[in-house]
């Protein structure tokens, strides 16, 4: 479904990404782990369109490389960044209705799917989005970019300050898109959820990708999670 090969990016003068190489097939949850600067984040931005990117970035065998955040948008990618980026002065519902694209292959989720998985969004939907707690606008931000059908969800540190009970429910939702042929990619520093949810590990350090494999094998190679991890 993805495949990066050699990938360079970076900001300016600032090359952050070294040649970066991975592929996501349908349906598969893939954990992109490492230290803060690593270029986890980078890496996302890069395949959105979003940071000067040098390489292969083919989507579904269309190459994204130079393409518009809106038409990788509109392929049917994803993209929920670790800053959210939700419309504080809109409430709720209305986030959630900017989220919406046009009808693609996979059935669409409404509304009334969010509210009912997650309540408090419902409670508060007519709440402008900026008076929410941390974890509410993280849910919000995840639901509005579920709100367009993505065939791959990129979603960067989805648990950053969430309570556990929320990130079971986050663990819930990205299984509950596995089943229905969503690939994911996962960015997260902790190996709490990517060893709970994802089939496959990624290590990031330095802008390469220094250790792939099952989480299985990542939990049992300590050197790997002393030197490239935060545990």
């Amino acid at each position: 479904m993805l495949h990066v090969r050699d990938l360079h990016a970076g900001y300016g003068n600032r090359q952050v990404l070294h040649g970066v190489a991975f592929e996501l097939r349908p349906g598969e949850i893939v954990a992109l782990l490492g230290r803060n600067g690593s270029g986890r984040s980078t890496t996302a931005r890069a395949i959105m369109g979003l940071v000067p990117a040098r390489g292969t970035i083919q989507w579904q065998g269309r190459e994204l490389c130079g393409a518009s955040p809106f038409e990788i948008a509109r392929a049917g990618i994803g993209y929920v960044p670790e800053s959210r980026d939700i419309f504080p002065t809109l409430t709720v519902q209305q986030n959630l209705m900017l989220g919406r694209q046009r009808h693609r292959t996979l059935p669409r989720r409404t509304l009334p799917d969010f509210f009912a998985r997650f309540p408090a969004l419902h409670e508060r939907r007519h709440v402008a989005a900026g008076a929410l707690s941390g974890g509410e606008q993280q849910m919000l931000a995840l639901c509005r970019t579920l709100m367009g059908d993505p065939q791959l969800l990129l979603v960067d540190e989805p648990t950053e300050g969430l309570a556990p009970l929320l990130v079971e429910q986050i663990g819930a939702l990205l299984r509950e898109l596995q089943q229905r042929g969503v690939a994911v990619l996962l960015i997260e520093q902790k190996l709490h959820l990517a060893l709970a949810v994802a089939g496959r590990c990624l290590v990031m350090g330095h802008g390469c990708i220094v250790y792939q494999g099952p989480p299985d094998s990542l939990h049992a190679r300590a050197d790997v999670r002393r030197e490239w991890l935060e545990v």
